[in-house]
């Protein structure tokens, strides 16, 4: 087996028993993988075991939900490495990404950490092409030189202490394929995290949001991110994240609307 690499991987988990293993699997190179479960009733904490058995550098904790942000910033300070990496159980990492990530960690001192592109599985497709990927996002940090923002409810994000870039190929693997009737209730979820997320920080309701930002958003994940090479698969994930712009934006209105003119039945006095 070739070294491993001085990485520390941390994943939160609750119930995801049918997504972790391949997870872990491709997280072979790390020196240490950091998982924090948060009350897991599934086979997770079985799976888990099962790998820690078999030999994999692997150091399982229960902690109580701390929120998102604060749940991987809890595991981000179980870290040993000089490099951490955040990653979720329904992601993995592609070959691209695995062969690249030595010349990562050997960046130079002044990079601090890397974003990596993201590539959905899509019902009907599979996961998208190379081309076809989400934002990049900060994935890849020093021990010690970032730190999640504890405000963040949803969307939760490292914030660096330094310098950050792009990694040049690779891409995460999401692999969640939720139909419909789950997807918008994830959506619904989120978007209610969002919006109370905006109001706690004083935001108000914008009539542009509302109108042109749902298209918008359908526009940039459809032309923009590629989607449009994926058929209608990549027409309904376009769709859908229309949606959980749309979503977003009425709840912060409707959250505003109610505090000036609450709800009052006043059918009688009509």
């Amino acid at each position: 087996m070739n070294p491993r690499l001085p990485l520390s991987a941390f994943i939160i988990c609750l119930n995801e028993e049918a997504y972790l293993g391949n997870c872990i699997e491709s997280l072979a190179q790390c020196a240490e993988i950091v998982i924090v479960d948060s009350g897991s009733t599934d086979g997770t904490v079985a799976l888990v075991q099962s790998y820690i058995d078999a030999g994999w550098p692997i150091r399982f904790m229960h902690e109580a939900w701390r929120g998102y942000a604060g749940q991987k910033q809890f595991a981000l300070e179980q870290c040993t490495q000089p490099w951490c990496f955040n990653i979720d159980a329904d992601e993995r990492l592609d070959a691209a990404l695995r062969r690249l990530l030595p010349d990562l960690l050997a960046a130079p001192d002044d990079i601090v950490g890397w974003r990596v592109a993201r590539r959905p599985y899509l019902i009907g497709y599979g996961y998208t092409p190379e081309n076809v990927h989400e934002r990049r996002n900060l994935r890849l940090i020093r021990r010690e030189r970032g730190h999640y923002d504890l405000t963040q409810k949803v969307h939760e994000g490292i914030v660096p202490d330094g310098r950050v870039g792009n990694a040049a190929t690779g891409s995460l693997l999401h692999f969640r394929p939720l139909q419909m009737d789950e997807q918008i209730l994830k959506e619904n979820k989120y978007s209610t995290l969002k919006a109370d997320q905006q109001v706690e920080a004083g935001k108000p309701p914008r009539f542009y949001k509302l109108v042109f930002g749902p298209p918008l958003y359908f526009l940039r994940l459809y032309f923009r991110n590629g989607l449009w090479r994926c058929g209608l698969s990549g027409f309904i994930e376009a769709m859908t994240g229309a949606v959980y712009a749309f979503l977003t934006a009425a709840k912060i209105y409707q959250r505003h609307a109610l505090k000036a003119r609450p709800n009052v039945d006043d059918a009688l006095s009509r």
